[in-house]
């Protein structure tokens, strides 16, 4: 019986190095970022691949979600933020565009994924009226976790190509 009582204790007492690893983002948000809270759904629309042209007064910045050779049967959703607030989402090959105002602007990009760890990566940019920005994330993996994880701007070639190939995403907040 003692032993018995030594083994639950030790079970219990083992039973935190279990635990998932906690989130690498840190418990305040990051200012780029929205709230860490939100999850995003992702629809695909393999219809539009047209690069579209800014509205008078606004720049567009291009979000492009690039797998490359990845061989995984599930790539996470990556969440985009601008300025504190999530603007979009990709999963797998996929694009989208947002309108912004003129100015300088914090680009966030965060992992969303209940199996590898939540990583982010930041960027800024001056965007100019009329202009076009292209941005792509990538995430190149080793078993389970995000080996290497990037935001980065693209070339517009780079950019219109894999626009021309891949759908659009449409992203909402999940309830």
């Amino acid at each position: 019986m003692k032993a018995l009582r030594a083994l639950f204790a030790s079970v219990i007492l083992c039973l935190p190095l279990f635990a998932q690893t906690p989130s690498r983002l840190p418990v305040v948000p990051l200012a780029a970022c929205g709230q860490t809270r939100v999850s995003m759904a992702v629809k695909l629309d393999d219809s539009q691949h047209a690069v579209a042209h800014p509205e008078p007064g606004k720049a567009l910045i291009y979000f492009i979600q690039d797998t490359g050779q990845a061989a995984n049967l599930v790539y996470p959703t990556t969440k985009i933020g601008i300025d504190g607030t999530w603007v979009g989402a990709n999963k797998r090959d996929s694009w989208f565009a947002v309108a912004v105002d003129p100015g300088e602007h914090h680009l966030c990009a965060v992992i969303q994924s209940s199996f590898v760890g939540s990583e982010a990566e930041l960027a800024h940019l001056t965007v100019e009226p009329g202009n076009i920005y292209y941005f792509r994330t990538r995430i190149i993996f080793a078993e389970k976790t995000a080996e290497y994880f990037s935001l980065a701007p693209v070339d517009s070639d780079e950019a219109k190509f894999q626009i021309a190939l891949y759908p659009q995403a449409t992203a909402h907040a999940r309830k």
